[in-house]
């Protein structure tokens, strides 16, 4: 009895650990809570992870306060603020400061001193976020620059929507060109002609599914399509 007991009380400490420690990578510090800051907190809010927002601003931090785990109004560029609040605990945290870009940077290097193992840091400018790669972000964002990228790929051609990724990359959502359709994708041979591959289809009406060498698309059919940056703009491109 004394054994199954023992065990029993072992099994539970070990699942209460993981327990904790599975929180413990579900917490988030996000610093700068402008409209960039404040809309990646809310998202994660969303995600059931546990946010810690801190700003200079002390109506921002107050305005925001009951949207997220947690807020402060400190300012990290001083180390200390950073120790207070317990930030090198937290296995994450994202520098949402952009416009003043010394800040951006001060803080960066502060989280890196502290030894946060995952740093997502916003930059404003190719030469900012150049800056904050060699200080040592182990992820540079430009939320702005990437998005007007977007925009004018979907403004100028016929694609749906485009995420492109750091090694001229793309994933492409459009409307199936007329070389594409009436047969099986295995026939079309649409990856050796084009460089692309069909990763997805949606009919009208209908939700996406994965494509096979079997499917035939048809008019009118939506797809999403993977390749080098520009095979992937000139197959949206075709008729």
């Amino acid at each position: 009895m004394g054994n199954y007991l023992h065990s029993l009380r072992l099994r539970r400490r070990k699942r209460l650990a993981a327990q904790y420690t599975q929180q413990a990578d579900q917490r988030v510090a996000v610093i700068g809570l402008g409209r960039f800051g404040m809309s990646l907190a809310g998202e994660l809010m969303r995600r059931g992870w546990d946010v810690l927002g801190i700003d200079t601003d002390a109506a921002l931090v107050q305005k925001y306060s009951d949207a997220l785990t947690h807020s402060a109004v400190a300012d990290c560029t001083d180390p200390e603020a950073l120790r207070q609040l317990g930030v090198g605990d937290f296995t994450s945290a994202v520098v949402a400061i952009g416009t003043h870009i010394e800040a951006s940077m001060l803080v960066t290097s502060n989280l890196l001193e502290a030894g946060v193992p995952n740093i997502w840091a916003k930059a404003v400018s190719r030469q900012h976020g150049q800056i904050l790669e060699r200080l040592g972000a182990h992820h540079v964002v430009l939320p702005e620059h990437e998005m007007g990228e977007r925009v004018a790929h979907l403004v100028t051609g016929r694609m749906l929507d485009f995420i492109e990724f750091d090694d001229d990359y793309a994933l492409v959502k459009t409307v199936v060109p007329g070389v594409a359709t009436g047969m099986p994708l295995g026939e079309s041979q649409v990856r050796s002609r084009f460089g692309v591959t069909v990763v997805g289809i949606k009919r009208p009406r209908q939700g996406f599914t994965y494509a096979t060498a079997e499917t035939v698309l048809e008019k009118g059919d939506v797809i999403v399509v993977t390749g080098k940056t520009q095979d992937v703009e000139a197959f949206s491109e075709l008729s």
